[in-house]
């Protein structure tokens, strides 16, 4: 990469972003709750796509006379958008305190706090998808929320990757006239009429919202980079895009009107590098267009996408810390055919990414056997500038179960994206409900040793099977540990149906459903199954722990019998007070996943497999099949504080390893390799949904063209072991420290959390600790 100043208008919208205030905002509530009250006879879908429609006409707008890309969801920069459809009661909860909770804080205007409560709340009260789902399962989704988080109970449905060329060949228009097109078909049932209606309606309101930007830029002063902004604009109203500045925007415009119908996170663009690269193509071949034009297109880009956050609640704030918008980009990986490929395109998203250092988009790069070295080095130069970007993913590892074990077209799972974090998908045809919930394995092994009893509360909520001091073997253990892992499986999915139903009631969405194949076609909502592949993901949380825990007890125990089981347990119930002894035998004598020891690893393995067969016993609402992923998102820190002490020697309410596949911190004590090897034991079947693998070296050991050309082939060894994915943080222990204590002086100090990077000083203090105290690695 190369190590340039960036433009002055790309640092000054920069410097302009960082420095302002980021704020809760109700206008978009106050819109759709307006329109709802003016149409009660009407049916959801269509009170949804007028309400979208009425926000695109109305909302405030603004821009920046430096702007070479416009558009936002709101006027202010990162500002949390209030939602009522979605959630109403936590907002009426907690508006006063989101200025000082823990974590992912908002600054609130009063006035917005009382017209909230006396005009939008008193409306929606009841009527949200978050009040109709607490009151038809709200004490059950309770019960088991220690052992499975669900997911999606207050926000709509996001992490999908839309059919990003679709759009670009059609725009707004061309979907226009194709939905009226489909509804003049003879037969169509009175869904599909409202389906396609709805269609018409928000495809009008994005000509509308396209050319109040452009009348806007054209009514300021302006230069005449700015008149081509607003000229781009006009265009994009009723034609499709035709040059590479057009196309950015167009992008752009798709994914801030996503937002704005879904407030969801994790729409990603996907491999933006293949499907921009005609457009980049021709102009640069026409002369219209240089090389380094582009690159400051992009990077005017890569600000946009750091424009935009999400709201959450202060309890999923702690599983998702840091603002994890989730645009994920990734460049490289394999063509239809199975050839490796890239471009000037990836060269430059990475460029963007080494001048910026943000947290958005999230980059990935798709590796294979075949990827060139070139590539290989511009991204280890990305990584060595210590954003936590780009990270990494292995087409050998995901390709071929994508299409073997969830039955994916082959040239479609060549042509996977990812979302969110580190969630797989396909391009443009698939809602993969990738976020349905997170199962605890480590609390139902607690359960499982302890009479169905919590430790850290006494209260019975699992199913009694035995217990520590009643199992006179490791397989009987084994045994009642999968009866409990069944028994929350089967209750997850009941609650699972009640969530998905609330989501095709509530929150029908026509904008995203005409970028997602099949839906227009089949004039089928994409929340109603209209996808071409619609499967559910769930996250098995920490193998990592469950192998160490797991490992102990058979060695300890009931192999060797150096401890005795009622000890342990009660060890266990008093958090290890009187029993440092025990606790460090736990810690030091048995050996730990992460250090390539075959028979710990394959512990993991084991369960994790279990998991992934249970859940094809299960097809979600849509008609589509349940898999499984492995990671964490910051999960690990509060579900942590949701176990009691573990047979590892881990004390109650820490957190749990980070990532997903990743060891304990600590613990891998063989080196990077080693970890590796033990990762490499979990099948490729078992994080079709995802995998997570989290790493962190010294920055000293990318000084020398030796040290990156090593992590090169580390990088091929990820490849040839077929690890799903793997991401690092290049830091100094010594930096996060000072961090901790003046974040004044490290504010723009990025960090790869889970499978995101986020600013440091921007999360809670329990996950900083967490961070500072990963593995750091001098050398392969």
């Amino acid at each position: 990469m190369n190590d340039r100043e960036i433009s002055i208008r790309i640092q000054t919208l920069k410097d302009k972003m960082l420095s302002s205030p980021r704020y809760a905002s109700i206008e978009q509530a106050r819109i759709i709750t307006r329109v709802y009250q003016e149409n009660e006879e009407l049916s959801v879908p269509l009170k949804r796509a007028l309400s979208l429609k009425a926000a695109l006409e109305e909302i405030e707008i603004g821009f920046e006379p430096e702007e070479l890309i416009v558009g936002n969801r709101t006027k202010g920069v990162r500002y949390g958008v209030v939602f009522p459809e979605s959630g109403c009661s936590w907002i009426d909860r907690e508006f006063e305190t989101l200025p000082t909770r823990p974590q992912d804080r908002f600054q609130v205007h009063p006035e917005d706090i009382q017209e909230f409560r006396e005009t939008i709340y008193p409306y929606w009260k009841g009527r949200s998808m978050e009040d109709i789902i607490r009151a038809k399962d709200g004490k059950h989704i309770d019960a088991i929320a220690k052992v499975v988080k669900i997911n999606q109970k207050d926000h709509a449905q996001g992490h999908i990757c839309p059919d990003t060329k679709l759009w670009l060949e059609l725009g707004p228009q061309g979907l226009k006239e194709k939905a009226e097109q489909m509804l003049q078909k003879e037969g169509l049932s009175n869904d599909q009429k409202e389906f396609y209606q709805s269609v018409i309606l928000v495809m009008e309101g994005a000509k509308t919202f396209m050319n109040r930007y452009g009348e806007m830029i054209m009514a300021s002063d302006r230069d005449p980079k700015l008149t081509q902004v607003a000229e781009n604009c006009f265009a994009l109203a009723k034609r499709p895009a035709q040059s590479f500045h057009e196309a950015v925007q167009s992008v752009w415009f798709l994914f801030t009107i996503l937002h704005m119908e879904s407030n969801a996170s994790s729409f990603s663009p996907g491999r933006m590098d293949q499907y921009l690269y005609p457009y980049y193509k021709k102009d640069i071949e026409s002369g219209a267009l240089t090389q380094e034009e582009a690159l400051e297109i992009i990077e005017a880009l890569w600000l946009k996408f750091n424009q935009i956050v999400y709201l959450r609640n202060a309890h999923s704030a702690k599983y998702f810390a840091g603002f994890p918008i989730g645009f994920n980009i990734a460049i490289g990986g394999v063509d239809p055919e199975g050839n490796d490929t890239f471009n000037d395109l990836s060269f430059l998203f990475l460029q963007a990414q080494y001048d910026l250092g943000l947290p958005q988009p999230n980059l990935s790069v798709r590796l294979n056997k075949h990827s060139s070295s070139a590539l290989m080095q511009a991204a280890i130069d990305v990584v060595a500038k210590g954003s936590g970007m780009p990270q990494f993913f292995n087409d050998e590892a995901i390709i071929e179960p994508m299409h073997h074990d969830l039955g994916i077209d082959l040239k479609d799972a060549r042509d996977y994206a990812i979302v969110g974090c580190v969630e797989l998908t396909t391009h443009g045809n698939n809602l993969g409900w990738s976020d349905a919930a997170m199962f605890n394995l480590n609390k139902a092994l607690e359960l499982t040793l302890n009479h169905g009893v919590c430790l850290l509360t006494g209260e019975k909520i699992g199913l009694d099977l035995g217990g520590l001091d009643t199992y006179a073997s490791y397989e009987e253990l084994e045994d009642a540990f999968q009866k409990q892992i069944d028994y929350f499986i089967d209750e997850m999915m009941k609650a699972e149906v009640v969530v998905e139903q609330a989501h095709q009631d509530c929150l029908p969405t026509a904008f995203l459903s005409s970028v997602i194949d099949d839906c227009l076609v089949a004039g089928k909502d994409v929340t109603k199954g209209g996808a071409k592949y619609n499967l559910s993901g769930i996250q098995m949380i920490q193998v990592a722990n469950l192998a160490d825990s797991l490992a102990a007890v058979k060695q300890l125990v009931y192999e060797e019998k150096k401890v005795d089981p009622n000890d342990l347990l009660r060890a266990l119930r008093n958090d290890f007070e009187g029993d440092l002894v025990l606790q460090t035998m736990l810690l030091r004598k048995v050996p730990k996943y992460g250090n390539d020891v075959e028979w710990v690893d394959e512990i993991g393995a084991k369960w994790a497999g279990y998991f992934r067969e249970k859940m094809k016993e299960y097809t979600n609402y849509r008609g589509g099949p349940f898999h499984t992923g492995m990671y964490t998102v910051s999960a690990h820190v509060p579900m942590g504080e949701n176990v009691g002490a573990s047979c590892d020697g881990r004390k109650a309410g820490t957190p749990l390893a980070d990532g997903g596949m990743s060891p304990v911190y600590g613990r891998d004590l063989k080196g990077p390799t080693a970890v590796l090897k033990s990762v490499s034991r979990m099948k490729d079947s078992y994080t079709t949904n995802g995998g997570l693998l989290n790493m962190k070296f010294l920055p000293s050991f990318f000084e020398t063209a030796e040290g990156k050309k090593k992590f090169e082939t580390f990088l091929r060894a990820f490849v040839d072991l077929e690890i799903p994915h793997i991401q690092f943080n290049v830091v100094n222990r010594d930096e996060l420290l000072d961090a901790k204590i003046h974040p004044e002086k490290h504010a723009s100090l990025t960090i790869r959390v889970a499978g995101y990077t986020a600013y440091f000083v921007e999360l809670a203090g329990e996950l900083q600790d967490e961070i500072i105290e990963r593995t750091s690695y001098a050398g392969i």
